[in-house]
């Protein structure tokens, strides 16, 4: 039967999106100046991080190379309808679960880029709130044919929310060298949805977060909290230049809530996490120095 949103939950046909592996798309840029004034701006920057021929801060990708439907073709969540590069998975709410990203050398404001991306893997699973459907996708990033970065990126689609579902609060890891603490609001949320083209539904429009999706708030933006913990290290090792970044988003933050970004380094490796208010777990991160 299908949901109100046209999703229908009661079979997963995971043969039918296997049929989705290998798919792959294209895109180019530009490391255009603007984004990343932008995103300064909205991490608290009075200058931009990033000018004309500087080096490209580590996850500041995630600028470019934005999908951009047209209004007709977006869902009842703020997304692009499903089923041209991403799968029709049949399930209601989709999220960025985490992502591993290997940077192989720098791109450069000014530098013309082009990612090819490619359905990796494409799995069923049920958790303690109902079925998951897990999306990898597999992104290179060039500048002409010199290979940039490689990202291993993992989408998540989940049913509704289940009354009472939660999972166990995940302990968080010990002894911190850094920690800073902020409180993201709707605003901070609305800019950097708007750098990164997202409108979905659920990180601005609190009616449709609650009554739409059963979240108590508007949602932080998984690689908002990510480009937060990566923006840690830039104010603790100032200079310093990343070989790698993972992170594994563990459970939504809210706008309005706090959120403790915390970290250790350990010679070239650096163990990272953020907690909400209630000090649960809400994203566990890695890296590495170059």
């Amino acid at each position: 039967m299908p949901d109100s949103d046209g999703s229908d939950t009661s079979a997963i046909d995971i043969d039918a999106l296997q049929a989705w592996l290998g798919r792959q798309e294209t895109r180019t840029d530009v490391i255009s100046p603007t984004p990343l004034a932008g995103l300064s701006a909205t991490l608290d920057y009075a200058v931009a991080r990033a000018g004309a021929g500087d080096r490209l801060p580590e996850g500041w990708h995630w600028l470019y190379f934005l999908p951009m439907p047209p209004a007709a073709a977006i869902d009842v969540d703020g997304h692009a309808r499903r089923g041209n590069f991403l799968p029709a998975v049949p399930l209601p709410r989709r999220m960025w679960a985490g992502s591993r990203i290997h940077f192989l050398s720098e791109l450069r404001v000014g530098d013309e880029i082009r990612r090819v991306s490619s359905i990796s893997d494409i799995s069923h699973k049920h958790g303690a709130s109902g079925e998951l459907v897990f999306v990898g996708v597999r992104h290179r990033i060039f500048c002409t044919d010199r290979l940039a970065i490689e990202e291993e990126q993992q989408l998540v689609y989940r049913g509704h929310s289940v009354p009472g579902a939660s999972s166990p609060a995940r302990p968080a890891p010990a002894q911190p060298q850094w920690s800073r603490e902020l409180r993201p609001d709707p605003v901070l949320l609305f800019r950097y949805s708007a750098l990164t083209f997202n409108s979905h539904r659920i990180h601005y429009d609190l009616d449709y977060a609650i009554s739409g999706e059963g979240y108590p708030g508007l949602v932080v933006q998984g690689p908002l909290t990510a480009t937060l913990l990566l923006d840690l290290v830039h104010r603790e090792l100032p200079g310093k230049q990343l070989e790698t970044f993972q992170f594994s988003a563990v459970r939504p933050a809210f706008a309005g809530e706090p959120l403790l970004l915390q970290g250790r380094c350990d010679g070239p490796a650096i163990r990272l996490w953020a907690l909400d208010g209630a000090g649960a777990l809400v994203m566990d991160a890695r890296a590495q120095l170059r």
